[in-house]
């Protein structure tokens, strides 16, 4: 069955998009979900207008994510932990923390765009990178030392 992606849906396509999937997944659960819209000719008509809006909104998007990833690399974290004396911290430097010093600098972002894989456990300098949009990613700047 041909349906048209009314949402972005993890491994099948992105909105906006055609595409062909077994007749039960769209009667059983993108139709009811109002996930999707069957590929008629009307609807094919109506989705092309909804694309030109979604494109000048994700552009609109894009240019603000690129805005405060500039905001973002600007800034740079120092953290002053208890360590041992090979340089373990007893504690670690996690999202949330990452995501409350954004928060005080008024950049207000999502833990879940923290691409912060592990805690950081060691004192040294990281790079955590932070998912504002699909095509822009910033860099932060952590260092952590021994206070």
């Amino acid at each position: 069955m041909k349906v048209i992606l009314l949402d972005d849906i993890p491994k099948l396509g992105r909105r906006g998009e055609v595409r062909d999937v077994a007749e039960g997944y769209a009667r059983n659960y993108l139709l009811p979900h109002r996930l999707v819209l069957p590929a008629s000719p009307q609807n094919l008509k109506q989705i092309e207008q909804i694309k030109q809006h979604q494109e000048v909104r994700s552009q609109r998007a894009k240019v603000e994510a690129e805005e405060v990833a500039k905001r973002i690399e600007a800034l740079s974290i120092a953290e002053a932990r208890q360590a041992s004396e090979e340089g373990r911290l007893y504690g670690s430097v996690g999202v949330s923390d990452v995501a409350a010093f954004l928060a005080k600098n008024g950049i207000s972002v999502e833990k879940r765009r923290i691409g912060l894989d592990e805690p950081i456990k060691a004192v040294g300098e990281y790079t955590v990178p932070i998912r504002l949009h699909h095509e822009v990613t910033a860099h932060l700047k952590v260092s952590v030392s021994r206070g």
